[in-house]
């Protein structure tokens, strides 16, 4: 169980040191400007099990604590 956890934590770290996609998405753009359409329950949904998105927010926070 260690070592699984070891090894989704390295590949978020991995992760978090590339350029994200969820900058410039136009989905989340979109969702932020209308949280209360489809289209926002759909990101919000998919940002619960996206890797790319839980990398990008460790990203955010060690930018943030720097």
């Amino acid at each position: 169980m260690r070592d699984k956890h070891n090894s989704e934590h390295k590949r978020l770290e991995t992760m978090s040191e590339k350029k994200h996609a969820c900058d410039s998405c136009p989905l989340r753009r979109y969702s932020d400007k209308h949280p209360d359409s489809v289209v926002a329950r759909i990101w919000r949904w998919h940002t619960g099990w996206c890797p790319g998105w839980k990398a990008y927010q460790v990203s955010l926070a060690e930018t943030a604590s720097r």
